[in-house]
């Protein structure tokens, strides 16, 4: 399931930038609209009921913000995002939580994970700036991530397999949801 949330996502993601998405029914029109369904394998139902959950609508709702401009220290739409202005704003959006402002901080903020234990909604970081968690984004399955990167470019969808970004990963990290908290443990 996460691998097909992930190929959809992906899917998605190489459509044309949407406004944020609202419900499943207006995800569903817009995969219909772009004939992404045929594409995936999957039916309407399937599809809308796939990205039903938190991290689904977390990384929905991120891809709605592709193509919005990069600005040091921004933190919305319209003044444009940095890194982690983004990542903050997706996940005080979508899951009301409110992460710390920095790269670095919200890392420490975060329980740490494998990068083989990535599901869409996770955070990864980079080092690019010669200092440990200067970059942040978030994965959106299939060794993909979202991010704002720099100055001059516009938020976009990133392999983590390209040679840039390999080098450079740092770490990747799980928010935990109040609902993640106080879930059993599956065994």
């Amino acid at each position: 399931m996460i691998r097909r949330l992930g190929l959809l996502l992906f899917v998605c993601a190489s459509a044309q930038a949407a406004p944020p998405l609202s419900s499943t029914d207006e995800l569903g029109q817009l995969l219909a609209d772009k004939g992404l369904l045929t594409q995936i394998g999957g039916t309407l139902e399937q599809a809308t009921h796939t990205v039903s959950d938190k991290t689904g609508e977390l990384v929905v709702n991120a891809m709605g913000f592709l193509g919005v401009p990069y600005r040091r220290g921004g933190t919305t739409a319209q003044t444009g995002f940095d890194c982690s202005g983004f990542v903050r704003a997706m996940y005080e959006q979508t899951a009301g939580l409110v992460l710390p402002r920095r790269s670095a901080q919200q890392a420490a903020a975060t329980q740490t994970i494998e990068r083989t234990e990535l599901e869409p909604g996770d955070l990864v970081f980079f080092n690019t700036m010669r200092h440990a968690f200067s970059h942040v984004g978030i994965y959106v399955g299939d060794g993909k991530f979202i991010h704002a990167p720099k100055p001059g470019a516009r938020v976009r969808i990133e392999d983590m397999s390209v040679s840039y970004w390999n080098r450079r990963f740092n770490g990747a990290r799980r928010v935990a949801t109040p609902d993640a908290e106080s879930a059993p443990a599956a065994h």
